[in-house]
């Protein structure tokens, strides 16, 4: 789970002008940094399946944020997997 100290310093860093917290690109990089957290937590312990599904949820709705994103603006899509690590959706 994201601290406010986090949070705030995550959208600070994605948003396209002051005040934008919800814009897409804000959203990814919160579920990213979300899962990246829920993964090392998956290390130390693997049998906390209520946890795993919560992840799979996050998973799933950054998937289909970006899918969206890259229909809708494939420069800004590609801008932002690489900001964020990520690998290219396959379609």
């Amino acid at each position: 789970m994201l601290t406010n100290t986090e949070k705030k310093e995550i959208i600070k860093t994605h948003q396209s002008k002051a005040g934008d917290t919800g814009s897409v690109e804000v959203q990814v990089a919160l579920l990213t940094t979300d899962i990246k957290k829920l993964t090392e937590h998956f290390k130390e312990n693997a049998h906390d399946f209520h946890s795993r599904t919560g992840l799979t949820r996050k998973v799933n709705q950054r998937r289909n944020l970006l899918k969206y994103l890259k229909g809708v603006n494939i420069e800004r899509y590609r801008a932002l997997i690489k900001e964020l690590g990520l690998r290219e959706l396959s379609n």
